[in-house]
């Protein structure tokens, strides 16, 4: 008799972010117990074809600088969104149309970007009623825009860095916002991860075409003045039984980045995308260098904003710790989760491995239903 937990576990989807969540879903479904949970992979193509995935998740890794992507030629499957059928995958072409895959008791949506993690994801679990790892509708919103992450964070008296928010018609910043943010900028699209459409802006000359590359990723665009600090990642895990905690810090280390200490030029690096998924020259301090005083601040500051988006499940909250103290930068809902993400290996320095990390993660996720 099987009585393990079945998981479909959500990959890839109509997002700059696809290839991130393969590799992500990838490190996931390694790293589940098999004794415990039986793994159903299910590929969203870049088009938003859902498939069901190969057992073998080997493809589903970085090789030679080349991002992995769903396969758009495995089976079609859909879910049922009637709670009359909740859980129930099925076969939608050919002979086995109609026929079920499998009927999943959980949902790990390790799926990043827009159509993803900002509720839309969460929205269709919702109405298929059945239990998914992460937070829900709301939360995954406000924490993939970068605009209301603020304003929540704000209302909260969590400490926040400037930005102004160019909507659609407002080509550009006006004067007063150039003054008021200084130099240097950054550009990003207001809703979007793994730095993909984000320009560091040294000089004004340079901002109109800064603002056009994020306008192909969201017609909403944030400016952010520049913080100089050292930047520090902290997770956040949801138990079971409702305790949320923080793990041990991780700093960040970029070459050419400045980091706010006394007598360093600035220079133009920043954490892009092949910083963080291609280059091997991103290294990190785990955990941070800091005093237990100032642990202990960022760890409770972390679980504020978890608490302040109305997270569930998970977060990993990102600062600027700065000389008068430290600014939250994001806070990431569904963080990465591939071989060299910070989350699993903060969790890791904590005490919690790889598969325990999942287990709790799944296992909150039934336990709120």
């Amino acid at each position: 008799m099987n009585n393990r937990i079945t998981v479909a576990v959500l990959y890839g989807g109509r997002s700059t972010e696809h290839s991130v969540s393969c590799v992500s879903a990838g490190a996931v479904m390694a790293h589940l117990d098999r004794n415990v949970y039986e793994v159903v992979p299910v590929g969203i193509t870049g088009s938003g074809t859902w498939t069901l995935g190969p057992d073998d998740v080997s493809g589903l890794a970085i090789v030679d600088r080349t991002m992995p992507t769903v396969d758009p030629d495995r089976p079609r499957i859909a879910l049922g969104v009637d709670t009359d059928d909740r859980g129930v995958l099925r076969y939608v072409d050919g002979d086995r149309a109609g026929e079920i895959v499998a009927r999943v008791d959980v949902v790990f949506p390790v799926m990043h970007g827009t159509h993803a993690e900002d509720g839309t994801v969460q929205g269709l679990l919702e109405l298929s009623g059945i239990p998914y790892v992460g937070p829900g509708v709301f939360a995954s919103a406000a924490g993939m825009d970068k605009e209301f992450t603020k304003v929540v964070l704000a209302a909260a008296g969590l400490p926040i860095g400037r930005q102004v928010v160019l909507r659609p018609g407002t080509a550009t910043l006006s004067p007063e916002d150039r003054d008021q943010l200084g130099l240097p900028l950054f550009v990003k699209p207001a809703r979007g991860g793994s730095s993909i459409g984000i320009t560091k802006v040294s000089r004004h000359e340079d901002l109109d075409e800064a603002i056009a590359v994020a306008r192909k990723y969201d017609p909403k665009v944030i400016v952010e003045a520049a913080i100089v600090g050292r930047e520090i990642e902290c997770g956040v895990l949801e138990y079971p039984d409702g305790r949320v905690e923080a793990s041990l810090p991780a700093e960040l280390h970029i070459p050419g980045e400045p980091t706010g200490l006394e007598g360093e030029e600035t220079g133009d690096a920043f954490y892009d995308f092949d910083t963080k998924y291609l280059d091997d020259v991103c290294t990190f301090d785990l955990p941070a260098p800091l005093t237990d005083a100032e642990t202990d601040h960022l760890r409770a500051l972390a679980v504020d904003a978890f608490r302040a988006i109305d997270a569930k499940g998970l977060s990993r909250v990102d600062f600027f710790v700065t000389p008068s103290g430290p600014v939250i930068n994001e806070v990431n809902t569904m963080p990465g989760f591939t071989p060299i993400s910070m989350y699993p290996q903060m969790w890791a320095a904590t005490g919690v491995d790889y598969p325990t990390l999942l287990d709790t993660l799944v296992r909150t996720a039934l336990e709120r239903g």
